[in-house]
């Protein structure tokens, strides 16, 4: 590898490593990418080592809202796209281009070690075919993604059936001719638990709580193109879309499913048109929660029970860095703490790409995220006022850009944040180190 020393060490090739890498090239900022796979597109692809990919995912956003705005998907692409429409279109995105050249493939890398304080460089450890590496880097970008680690329950007694976590779900016909138990009513649990009711014996969805449910077409459109030029204040936001779903998705309390008890938009909505559709025609019953397990007897904390031959959690995913300490990262609780979610408060040689979330963030927010941090670093380089303004804002201390929302204490919205408000820091930023006006 040729020297490294003025140069960023960029891990993942996924679509926030991608969006990274395109925009540190724009910005004339050394990089050289590592990636554990074969080739660009991260979980995306269902053949990469790390994949949670199901064969019948499709994103729950639809591709006008979801795409890069600069790379837009082929007409021909369905307007939910599937995983394998997905992986196609990063790998178009990477020809279009050229990001490969900067990436060594089939490289996991083991360890990040500062070799002192802000400035002072990074050492870099992988591994590939040909063994183990080490080089020096002028600093470190983090993109290796958010839904690898998963967030496996701990249950009070034993199963003797299977017991199988929403990562290891490959094909529906792992379903076939067994009673079937989803724990847990995200977007994937309530996915996966459609695949069942078409493939298994019968299929039972246990929830700890209640959710929101949005239709993923409204008046013929994708819901999530509906929304007005106008921004409204989340008070009306919420009585306005939650009269839409009550039109739209009635009340699902009366197929069973719990009512929520927080507010829309603390937690994120399952996007999902078919999981009442079934629960409505008796093909799914809602359990609540798990209290313990017998044998192949799931005792229920309602006091009924009933038998099954899988347990299927899908029960989400945990950050997950395990090459570096986590007090690098300046971890507060759940994830994290970064400025604007990538942006550590005293360091300017270690970012955190794509470690966050929002309801209809899309592709193109994350664009923003790696295009601010790429211009940041560009603008220290430089000399840049904006930049400096930049690192004062972040070393001051800071919140989570929520936008007021009071997001659920769960680990999974402990990156969440408000779209709207997000975009708007991130966006001006860019504009202020762009040189114009924000």
């Amino acid at each position: 590898m040729h020297d490294t020393t003025g140069t960023f060490a960029l891990i993942g090739a996924g679509p926030m490593g991608l969006a990274a890498a395109k925009t540190m090239r724009e910005q004339g900022v050394a990089f050289h990418g590592f990636e554990l796979h074969s080739d660009v597109g991260g979980l995306w692809d269902i053949e990469a080592p790390h994949s949670t990919m199901y064969e019948t995912a499709h994103l729950i956003s639809s591709k006008t809202m979801t795409e890069f705005t600069d790379f837009p998907m082929a007409k021909e692409v369905a307007e939910y796209p599937s995983h394998r429409d997905m992986v196609r279109y990063f790998r178009d995105f990477a020809d279009h281009y050229d990001l490969r050249r900067d990436y060594t493939f089939g490289a996991e890398v083991t360890k990040l070690e500062p070799l002192g304080g802000d400035g002072a460089g990074w050492r870099v450890h992988w591994r590939d075919a040909q063994g183990e590496h080490e080089a020096v880097f002028a600093g470190v970008l983090i993109a290796n993604g958010t839904l690898a680690e998963p967030n496996r329950p701990a249950f009070k007694g034993r199963f003797e059936g299977e017991l199988i976590h929403a990562s290891q779900y490959r094909d529906p016909r792992q379903f076939d001719g067994k009673r079937v138990l989803v724990v847990g009513a995200g977007n994937s649990g309530c996915d996966i638990a459609v695949d069942a009711i078409h493939h298994g014996k019968s299929c039972d969805l246990s929830m700890r709580r209640g959710y929101y449910f949005v239709p993923k077409y409204v008046f013929g459109r994708p819901a999530d193109t509906l929304g007005g030029a106008i921004r409204l204040p989340m008070w009306l936001k919420r009585r306005v879309d939650g009269l839409m779903l009550k039109w739209f998705t009635g009340d699902p309390s009366k197929y069973g499913f719990p009512k929520p008890d927080y507010k829309l938009y603390e937690s994120h909505p399952v996007v999902n048109s078919l999981v009442l559709f079934h629960a409505g025609h008796g093909d799914l019953k809602i359990r609540p929660d798990i209290d313990h397990l017998s044998g192949h007897t799931v005792h229920f904390t309602d006091g009924s029970r009933a038998d099954y031959d899988m347990i299927l959690t899908a029960t989400g995913y945990k950050l997950h860095y395990p090459f570096i300490d986590k007090d690098l990262l300046n971890w507060q609780g759940d994830a994290p703490h970064l400025y604007l979610n990538a942006m550590h408060p005293t360091r300017d040689d270690l970012f955190v790409l794509g470690m966050v979330e929002a309801s209809g963030l899309g592709w193109q927010g994350r664009h923003e995220q790696a295009e601010m941090v790429a211009r940041y670093i560009a603008g220290r380089r430089a000399g840049s006022p904006a930049a400096q303004a930049l690192h004062d804002e972040k070393a001051k201390g800071f919140e989570r850009a929520t936008g007021g929302t009071r997001y659920l204490k769960l680990a999974r919205m402990a990156y969440y944040v408000d779209k709207a408000t997000y975009r708007k820091a991130v966006t001006g930023w860019i504009d202020k180190l762009r040189g114009a006006k924000a």
